[in-house]
């Protein structure tokens, strides 16, 4: 059986986060009316002139900088020409030869292991229209509709190189950027309203063999859920397809989420196909030093800088660190916890912030800056943990409680609740001394040789103490009498 490779690039589609579109004034804003927001340059009216919009500019300056990419001193807008009805131009506004950001690369993580994406380009185009048909139910019965609020949004559009070998090693990459392009304030990155769209080009090739395969451009894929579903069947369709001794033809396939196929949509077309010039009506952009310079200097901490530091300054694992920088929030609501608990207890907050609190934010839906609980009564709670106020046992009973009250602390939960650690000795001995008057059967299995009645007799003492006694007292208490 012929073993194969698996050969993925992605083509990023990034909607910058401007108030404006690219090329005129009209507004960004998601959910307007159909065609309330697009004004005489959007819908391509005789004699209107595009200007470019300087903040689209500066963002893909931003992300140029943050992946080690080149930023072109020139760049030029072109024209990319094909017919569609949401397009009315009858061309798109795109670069080609000359893109705003060449190179550059991006870190991401498969499972505990660090990988290296390269990217190839990124540039600036105008977003197409939408078409709106009777299924979606704006249209009227048996026609189509065109929305042109989209016409002239502002994209990014990024390029990796085909570097991916697996489905996972594209959903990291395409959560990486997601979580880039958020943290450096270029997208919203809200996946359900288009903000951020992937592309994934798919080939398979014998494994050893130095050539690409047929590529095959899998459309529009916008949640990382149908990235991978979409990627693992058009893999095992082509393989199938070649070794049944069928050939692979280069084409444009959308994913139907409903079947978890793909389908062929039409046949790829080449750049030639879209015959490209540069647009008469935009001027070469030009970006100066001090231009880049500037933006450089107003960048906030990036993550794989912010991962290094919190390696260095707090003690924390590197696969720690990856998680807590998978968004700007997610850093900084750790940094504050510390804060409050102390950097000495860094571990278990980070350990908390990853466990207890991201699980419960994932059953209730919540981003972590829609958490129920605030970083500084998280970091009150580790601290309390931390100088044996409380027991881990008892301190998941007050975290539940201050999720369900934000105006309180942990202390006072503690105090209200009687939920001091008992940690004196002469207490914790007339626990543990009823508790083995009341379990003879578990004292002698133990002395038997039966180490599981150990523990059975530790877990009486805590439930006998409502989780309040000191664990490590317990256990040495208990060994001491039973021996």
């Amino acid at each position: 059986m012929k073993e194969w490779e698996i050969v993925i690039g992605i083509e990023t589609h990034v909607q910058l986060a401007t108030r404006a579109k690219i090329f005129s004034a009209s507004p960004t804003a998601f959910g307007a009316g159909p065609n309330l927001q697009a004004n005489a340059i959007d819908i391509a009216l005789p004699g209107v002139l595009p200007v470019l919009n300087k903040t689209a500019v500066e963002f893909a300056i931003r992300f140029g900088l943050a992946t080690g990419s080149d930023i072109a001193p020139c760049s030029i807008f072109a024209r990319k020409n094909y017919f569609y009805p949401d397009l009315p131009k009858g061309y798109q506004i795109s670069q080609y030869e000359s893109p705003v950001v060449v190179g550059g690369e991006l870190a991401i993580q498969v499972g505990k292991e660090t990988r290296i994406v390269r990217l190839t380009r990124a540039h600036l185009e105008e977003d197409a229209g939408k078409s709106l048909h009777e299924a979606a139910g704006h249209s009227p019965r048996g026609k189509s509709g065109i929305d042109l609020n989209r016409a002239g949004t502002p994209l990014l559009e990024i390029v990796s190189e085909p570097d991916m070998r697996s489905s996972a090693e594209a959903v990291a990459y395409a959560r990486a950027l997601h979580a880039l392009v958020r943290w450096i304030g270029i997208c919203d990155g809200n996946m359900q309203e288009g903000s951020f769209r992937c592309d994934a080009n798919v080939s398979v090739r014998p494994l050893g063999q130095r050539d690409f395969g047929t590529r095959r451009e899998i459309k529009n894929l916008n949640s990382f859920r149908f990235l991978q579903q979409a990627i693992d069947y058009e893999v095992c369709w082509q393989i199938a397809t070649l070794e049944d001794g069928g050939e692979i033809e280069q084409a444009t396939v959308l994913f139907d989420a409903d079947s978890g196929e793909t389908r062929a949509m039409r046949s790829k077309e080449d750049a030639h196909d879209y015959r490209y010039f540069p647009d008469p009506d935009l001027l070469p952009l030009v970006i100066d030093r001090a231009w880049v310079d500037r933006i450089r200097a107003e960048l906030p901490e990036l993550p794989a800088a912010k991962r290094q530091r919190l390696v260095s300054d707090y003690g924390l694992s590197d696969y720690d660190a990856v998680v807590l920088t998978s968004s700007q929030e997610m850093a900084a609501y750790f940094e504050s916890a510390v804060a409050v608990a102390g950097k000495s207890n860094a571990k278990i907050c980070a350990n908390w912030l990853m466990g207890e609190l991201s699980a419960r934010l994932n059953r209730e839906g919540r981003e972590i800056d829609a958490t129920p609980l605030s970083a500084s009564q998280l970091g009150g709670l580790v601290a309390r943990i931390a100088d044996g106020t409380i027991s881990t046992p008892v301190a998941r009973q007050v975290f539940d409680a201050l999720c369900e009250d934000s105006g309180v602390s942990a202390d006072e939960i503690i105090s209200r609740r009687g939920l001091r650690q008992i940690s004196d000795s002469d207490a914790l001995e007339e626990i543990i001394d009823a508790v083995l008057t009341a379990n003879r059967t578990m004292v002698d299995e133990f002395r038997a040789g039966k180490e599981k009645a150990f523990n059975a007799l530790v877990g009486q003492a805590m439930k006998a103490s409502k989780g309040r006694a000191n664990p490590h007292q317990v256990n040495e208490l208990l060994r001491r009498k039973l021996s």
